[in-house]
C-alpha cells in the first residue's frame, strides 16, 4: 500500500503550473488575453494529465509569441 501511495504522490507533483494570471477575459476568439488559454482548456486544466497540461503550455507559448504583446 505505501508503494500505491508514493505514486498518487508523484502524480500529484507531476502538474504543470498553471499559467494563469488572474487577468481572466475571453477574446472574440475565445482565448484568454491574460493567460493564452482557450476557454475549454481553462476549464478542463485541473483534469488535464501531466502530458495534457505541456501540450496545452506549448500552445500557449506559440500564442503569446504570435500575440505581439512579448518579445
Amino acid at each position: 500500500m505505501k508503494n500505491t501511495n508514493r505514486q498518487k504522490a508523484s502524480a500529484k507533483q507531476k502538474a504543470v503550473r498553471s499559467p494563469c494570471i488572474n487577468v481572466c477575459s475571453l477574446d472574440e476568439n475565445d482565448l484568454c488575453i491574460g493567460c493564452y488559454r482557450t476557454g475549454r482548456e481553462i476549464s478542463y486544466w485541473g483534469r488535464m494529465t501531466y502530458k495534457e497540461q505541456l501540450a496545452v503550455m506549448e500552445k500557449v507559448r506559440q500564442r503569446e509569441s504570435d500575440s505581439g504583446f512579448v518579445s
